[in-house]
């Protein structure tokens, strides 16, 4: 197999070892795909990792974007092996008191124990709630889509119910579709209105931004306190009929709504 060297950077080639006898005939995709693939990350973060040294395959390091490799090579990020595994796609009804994150040796209960051995593939929360948000969350092994899904310039919109400690005046709903600095950032809400016509503490909220806790930190801005905060929608995804606490696959024409993008 030949691989191109990119100007101006020492590569080492990496070449399939050829085993003697009757050959096995194998599927091969690129390099930067298997990794998006295993659910690592995207593709174009998999070309960087790549590019930076992070991948070996079969024991050698490869920097060589145009690699191709089958399922049956040992591919490792950071000295992981990865696998690229079926995708899945899972949409669940966060409860509080759980983390999104995969990992926290401090949390007492993180999203994928709600999932336990009810998928054998090891999925990974797209964005983040904190742990006192709830409502839909998305999980998934897909790496390109995660990064569709995260990125900003896709602009995927999101839906929130918010439980205020105080009622909201109507000149402070103005302010947030206005904009509330951030961070010195302005963050713009599409749009913002009165969940319950009765009850003025309550606001539905509609927005693209992926700051972190941004919800919260807007109305806290404005001097309220939020006690509860509910994602009702996300990127086309709603709860209904999936209770607090339960989960879900995603149909496959969810899925192909997804990654077309149309929400």
């Amino acid at each position: 197999m030949e691989n191109r060297k990119p100007a101006g950077r020492s590569v080492r080639k990496y070449e399939k070892p050829v085993s003697k006898g009757k050959q096995k005939v194998t599927t091969q995709i690129r390099l930067n795909r298997f990794i998006a693939n295993s659910g690592v990350c995207s593709r174009r973060d998999a070309d960087e990792h790549i590019k930076n040294g992070l991948i070996s395959v079969n024991g050698r390091l490869v920097t060589d974007l145009g690699t191709k490799v089958s399922y049956d090579d040992e591919v490792r990020y950071k000295n992981k092996k990865l696998s690229a595994e079926k995708k899945v796609y899972i949409l669940m009804n966060k409860p509080k008191d759980y983390v999104t994150t995969v990992e926290d040796h401090h949390a007492e209960h993180t999203v994928l124990e709600l999932i336990g051995d009810g998928c054998p593939e090891r999925v990974y929360p797209v964005g983040r709630l904190d742990k006192a948000t709830t409502g839909v969350l998305l999980l998934t092994n897909d790496g390109d889509l995660t990064g569709k899904l995260t990125h900003p310039k896709y602009k995927r919109k999101k839906i929130y119910h918010v439980f205020l400690d105080n009622p909201v005046t109507k000149n402070d709903l103005f302010k947030i579709t206005e904009g509330i600095e951030l961070d010195g950032v302005t963050v713009i809400a599409d749009a913002v209105s009165y969940a319950d016509p009765d009850d003025k503490s309550q606001i539905g909220i509609e927005l693209h931004s992926g700051q972190n806790r941004v919800v919260r930190r807007m109305f806290e801005t404005l001097g309220y306190k939020v006690r509860k905060l509910d994602r009702v929608y996300f990127a086309g995804l709603t709860k209904k009929n999936v209770q607090r606490g339960k989960w879900r696959f995603l149909t496959e024409k969810e899925v192909s709504m997804l990654k077309r993008g149309i929400f």
